[in-house]
């Protein structure tokens, strides 16, 4: 009797492990995705809330960027705003977006506004691109 519980036991076992792989070939299961990370964080300043790169640098928007397709920020801009750039297989994650550029070139945007850095900041938490004048504004998580 003892011998024949054995034997159940170890049917039942081995038939089990089948079922939750669900074949009975014991590979192992596929995979998982990689998980995407955002290209940016929110860090809180005495200011409030910005937005920085995963270096830490401020990140900048162009309120002449309005339709969430398009950077207006091209050529010569671009030595003063540096785009946030996208790798080509990069994909939208939370309110991150990938747009396309007048280069053909990729860059990140939050909530459809394009984002940049600044040369003008030299390490991480400085705010030395903000120029409301020019129509420049620190990117934070409530814009």
């Amino acid at each position: 009797m003892f011998r024949c519980l054995i034997a159940a036991a170890a049917i039942a076992l081995s038939t089990g492990h089948a079922f939750a792989n669900g074949h009975g070939g014991g590979d192992p299961p596929p995979p998982k995705p990689e998980a995407t990370t955002a290209p940016a964080k929110v860090v809180i300043t005495k200011q409030g809330p910005k937005l920085v790169d995963l270096k830490g640098m401020t990140l900048y928007y162009y309120e002449r960027d309005t339709t969430g397709k398009t950077s207006n920020c091209n050529g010569k801009c671009t030595e003063s705003w540096v785009p946030l750039p996208a790798t080509a297989d990069a994909k939208a994650i939370g309110d991150f977006t990938v747009i396309s550029r007048n280069d053909g070139s990729r860059m990140w945007a939050y909530r459809y506004r394009p984002l940049y850095t600044s040369p003008a900041d030299k390490a991480p938490g400085d705010a030395n691109g903000n120029a409301t004048t020019l129509q420049w504004r620190i990117a934070r998580p409530e814009n």
